[in-house]
């Protein structure tokens, strides 16, 4: 492989490294929110499912992206209040919760588009790449980071965001102590309900947002279990970020890249490694991750734990 073609993979590596990052950019971003407020949701990827199949139906039957990305947050949010509902009001297990979220999603939205899309073997439009002028004709830098759609940069301004209302903000600084010490948020007058019910929905939404962009921003098909255990390896993503939202935007870029790079590698002929190995790359970075970062840095104390209102 020569200079020329090498920069030529390198770029077409990055650019796809972003767009098949950004599911997991919105997942574990709206993550850190629930886990800084101590409530631990495994239920991202029934809850990713759901935000799919959602904004699938919805671009489908109104051929507009931009409601079905809408629609998707709002199935991710309803999952979320479900799943509050069972571990902050009625204080459930939140990983047997979590658990059972996972499989109503793949049972529900399976059942669903077996019974109303799967015969109609129909696509639908997805957002197309914006092409910004000059900076998207720059050698290498053009094609890795300026011909993406406005799904893919919109990530960057969630990830400031959310960094800006957790660190910045009377709510953020609440939300933190929440999930550290909920009895003197207590004490203090606030609702430590409501702010866990609120990180949660927040937490859903931007799981279900990513979910859509699976369906809206990258195939403009739903196939049943789309995300591929990308709701797992998003918790993960948030223990390798320390809990941070940059953090989990840069290391979600890394997973990112080993998307791709199994995908580009499978495409190459001279590459003799079995396929299989190469689709299990993301996977065996999720599991040297939890290895990696065992015992590293500090998690909310009150992560997965009930508060008992006083």
């Amino acid at each position: 492989m020569d200079d020329m073609m090498f920069l030529t993979f390198l770029a077409t590596l990055v650019g796809a490294a972003w767009r098949l990052a950004t599911p997991l950019i919105f997942a574990s971003i709206g993550e850190v929110f629930s886990e800084r407020a101590g409530v631990l949701n495994i239920g991202l990827e029934g809850t990713m499912l759901v935000g799919a199949f959602c904004g699938f139906a919805t671009a489908f039957a109104t051929d507009s992206v931009l409601l079905g990305l809408l629609t998707g947050v709002l199935g991710g949010m309803l999952f979320g209040l479900v799943f509050a509902f069972f571990t902050i009001t009625i204080k459930a297990d939140q990983i047997v919760v979590g658990a059972a979220l996972n499989l109503l999603g793949m049972g529900l939205t399976a059942f669903l588009f077996r019974t109303y899309y799967v015969s109609t073997g129909k696509g639908i439009e997805i957002a197309q790449p914006v092409h910004i002028p000059w900076l998207s004709d720059l050698p290498f830098l053009g094609e890795a980071f300026f011909q993406q759609n406005l799904i893919v940069y919109s990530t960057i301004l969630v990830a400031i965001l959310a960094t800006l209302v957790l660190y910045r903000t009377s709510f953020g600084l609440t939300l933190r102590a929440v999930g550290e010490h909920p009895k003197a948020v207590d004490v203090a007058g606030r609702n430590v309900a409501a702010y866990r019910y609120g990180a949660v929905l927040v937490g859903t939404g931007l799981a279900g947002l990513g979910g859509a962009f699976l369906t809206l921003g990258h195939s403009n098909q739903f196939v049943e279990g789309i995300t591929s255990g990308r709701g797992f390896i998003v918790l993960a993503v948030v223990v390798f970020a320390r809990w941070s939202p940059i953090g989990a935007f840069f290391v979600s870029l890394l997973f990112g890249l080993f998307y791709a790079l199994q995908l580009m590698l499978q495409a190459q002929a001279s590459i003799v490694v079995p396929y299989q190995v190469l689709q299990a790359l993301p996977y065996i970075m999720t599991i040297i991750t939890l290895v990696v970062v065992r015992g590293k840095g500090a998690a909310p104390g009150k992560l997965g734990q009930p508060y008992e209102m006083r």
